[in-house]
């Protein structure tokens, strides 16, 4: 992390360097990309800026054996930088929605070159943002589809959509709206619909792990371990067969279509917003859909709550916002799934200024560490609290922490186990980077929490006898 400019100048330098780029050239050759192309992309790219790329699979593989390529973009890859925010974007969940595969590609390629030309923004996005980019999730569907279109100039609807076990892998997350929402009988009881029980952030799916959840595919696995791995910030699933950026909920309470509000809906209106306000056809839909030839509805603005435009249960966008610190958009970039070759540099000069700014997104609202009072160090798990918004983030293993929000003066809480909680007003201006509010806690007196079982029931009496020996010595 080095360069530091006012946030309304990095989104001007982005605007403008985007519409003068040479990347890519008049002559670049637009194609869908198979596994082993796409591979050679992300190598290539690695070589040519081997300062600040990455390139690593994540921890399963596709059922067919493919591995889920993923390219860190950062000025120090394989490293967490201390307050810096980490991104991603997930391409391909569904295999024959291939555009944002191939946007995400190019995007690479583009991050690359422009930062090697000297780009003062591009610069400034990847010093201060560890970016993640996973151009697939679904390379088993999407080789389906790809060999469909090869031989037949056109892809179907549904073909290629589900992994090779024929399973949707937007549908087979841990479904924890159902959690947050509990029984459906009671939805019909009151208008605001609170979690039936347990914390409103990180909720664990029932008592099991993911690896003993029912029909969980190798893909959706991946992901999850993902999110274990990486304090991510701020997320987008690019899907395709409508022009719209999506936001939570996916689900609602009674599992039927209606507006249904996280406790962030404005942070994510305004998320969604930040998307379609620089693509030419998601917000300036006017009085006609985007994709009216195939029956879609209009969006407003071109952005829609999950619900709202349909429901679904085990989505990964949810699962993000409610067992992570990640708040994820669902977009949709194409009406055609998978349109011909030739239809993808327009694509890409319709969603380059929108896949950047969006990257940006990561740096609004508040940040700062939680530290110990006693010893200066970050304090892990600490739980941030903003007054008004049902919906905790934690720190990361530094105790540092990002917590996205829109314009206004906030009451927030730092509290962890062991420690006195403490509070101050944050305020966030509009368009500027992240305000710093840092907290300090001071350690209390109290004993660690306790594990059960014999062998825990013996650490407890340790511990509680070492603490009877250190207040014994104290008081001499």
């Amino acid at each position: 992390m080095r360069v530091f400019l006012p946030f309304w100048g990095i989104i001007s330098l982005i605007l403008c360097v985007t519409g003068e780029s040479d990347f890519p050239p008049e002559d670049y050759e637009w194609s869908y990309h198979n596994q082993d192309e796409l591979k050679a992309v992300l190598d290539a790219t690695s070589e040519e800026c081997p300062d600040i790329t990455r390139v690593y699979s994540l921890s399963h593989n596709s059922v067919e054996g493919r591995e889920l390529w993923a390219i860190e973009i950062s000025d120090q890859p394989g490293t967490h930088e201390v307050g810096e925010p980490e991104f991603k974007y997930v391409g391909n969940m569904h295999g024959n929605e291939a555009v944002g595969r191939e946007l995400l590609i190019t995007l690479v390629e583009y991050l690359c070159k422009e930062y090697n030309a000297g780009d003062k923004a591009i610069r400034w996005l990847v010093d201060n943002t560890r970016i993640h980019i996973l151009p697939t999730m679904n390379p088993d569907g999407f080789e389906t589809a790809l060999e469909q279109l090869l031989k037949e100039n056109q892809n179907d609807w549904l073909n290629g959509r589900a992994n090779a076990n024929g399973e949707d892998l937007n549908r087979n997350f841990p479904d924890l709206d159902r959690i947050v929402f509990g029984d459906k009988r009671n939805c019909f009881h009151s208008l605001d619909h609170l979690r039936s029980h347990g914390p409103n952030n990180h909720i664990e799916y029932m008592s099991s792990s993911p690896q003993s959840g029912p029909g969980w595919q190798p893909e959706t696995l991946a992901i999850i371990d993902w999110l274990q791995e990486y304090p991510f910030v701020l997320s987008a699933n690019l899907h395709g067969g409508d022009i719209v950026a999506n936001f939570p909920y996916d689900d609602s309470c009674t599992g039927r279509k209606g507006y249904s509000a996280s406790p962030d809906d404005k942070v994510f209106r305004y998320l969604a917003e930040s998307y379609s306000m620089w693509h030419p056809v998601m917000r300036h839909q006017g009085e006609t859909a985007a994709c009216k030839e195939m029956g879609s509805e209009l969006f407003e603005d071109g952005i829609t709550n999950g619900a709202h435009w349909y429901p679904l249960a085990g989505g990964m966008q949810d699962y993000n916002y409610l067992h992570t610190n990640t708040f994820e958009l669902t977009l949709e970039l194409s009406c055609i799934k998978m349109p011909a070759p030739s239809d993808l540099g327009q694509y890409w000069l319709d969603n380059k200024n929108s896949l950047l700014h969006y990257i940006t997104m990561a740096h609004i609202g508040i940040k700062g560490r939680v530290l110990d009072a006693s010893t200066g160090e970050g304090i892990l798990n600490a739980n941030i609290t903003v007054e008004g918004i049902d919906h905790d983030i934690t720190t990361a293993i530094d105790g540092d922490y990002w917590r996205l929000l829109v314009e206004g003066s906030y009451t927030v809480t730092a509290s962890a186990h062991g420690y006195l909680p403490a509070w101050q007003t944050c305020d966030v201006e509009k368009l500027e980077v992240a305000s710093n509010c840092t907290f300090v806690l001071e350690p209390t007196n109290s004993l660690p929490p306790q594990k059960g079982g014999k062998g825990g029931r013996q650490e407890n009496l340790i511990s509680q006898l070492i603490k009877e020996e250190d207040n014994f010595g104290n008081s001499l």
